[in-house]
């Protein structure tokens, strides 16, 4: 089982953000996950929250080892070509530690207060399926053309190539069984979602037969999930131990409230 750590970049000044990855990856964490979103997410009223893509950027100079990404990168934020070439640069900057995440978004509010259309949730998800395949094909092809109702490219080549061959790892995060999760099955590395073992355990299952209908093989899809840290460490053990019959891979550890202490502990029992 890998284990990274949601440092959540909200609320707190940027020297804590940069303390909390530096601190995990000194810890034995796999990778420090931050959030793409221009305002926090929990708390009354403004607050610090830095933008997620310059954020990786920043953290691939202040790390070496530990793997970079957000959870998740929102669709109706950036042009996915843009997108696209600003995730090869942080690919680059990082030595190849970056983890591509894309999700569909959901916030409305930041979206309504900062003047970014928000489409219905069908054209929203519609407008995804055309930029995972947009981002995707301009990471690995010349000379490269979509025609999208939402997006179109027209013989474009981006350079350099990333780091990692043929691209990073695409994390999407997905939850809806009629559109999402086909699309996750068609073209994802990773899936990740929330929820219980025994809850995602039967998605699971669902996405390996939406995988075999996509002409995939589903073990080329590892899974991903969200751990708490809160809860006392042998039920810890024991959720892992669940994560893994269900054959998820990879955890998130949510940062708890007491911070470092609560990190720090984990580390010691689960990551040696």
């Amino acid at each position: 089982m890998r284990f990274g750590i949601d440092v959540a970049q909200q609320r707190m000044p940027w020297d804590e953000v940069v303390s909390r990855v530096e601190l995990a990856e000194e810890l034995g964490y796999d990778g420090a996950w931050g959030f793409d979103h221009f305002e926090p997410m929990y708390g009354e009223g403004p607050g610090e929250a830095f933008d997620g893509v310059t954020t990786l950027a920043a953290l691939s100079g202040r790390t070496s080892r530990i793997r970079l990404g957000l959870l998740v990168t929102g669709v109706t934020y950036r042009n996915p070509s843009v997108f696209a070439n600003q995730m090869m640069t942080v690919d680059h900057a990082s030595d190849g530690r970056l983890e591509l995440s894309l999700g569909a978004a959901w916030h409305d509010k930041e979206h309504i207060e900062l003047g970014i259309p928000f489409p219905v949730l069908k054209d929203r998800v519609d407008a995804f399926e055309e930029a995972v395949q947009i981002v995707r094909g301009l990471l690995t092809t010349d000379n490269f053309t979509f025609e999208g109702r939402h997006y179109q490219v027209r013989d474009a080549t981006l350079f350099p190539r990333p780091v990692q061959q043929p691209h990073p790892p695409i994390w999407i995060g997905a939850h809806g069984e009629k559109r999402m999760m086909p699309i996750t099955a068609r073209y994802a590395d990773v899936w990740h979602c929330f929820g219980p073992p025994s809850y995602l355990s039967g998605k699971s299952e669902k996405l390996d037969g939406m995988a075999e209908a996509a002409g995939r093989d589903p073990a080329e899809i590892r899974r991903a999930a969200s751990l708490s840290l809160e809860d006392d460490p042998d039920d810890i053990a024991r959720t892992i131990d669940e994560w893994e019959r269900a054959g998820f891979s990879y955890l998130i550890c949510g940062w708890p409230a007491d911070g470092r202490p609560t990190v720090e502990r984990f580390a010691q029992r689960f990551l040696h």
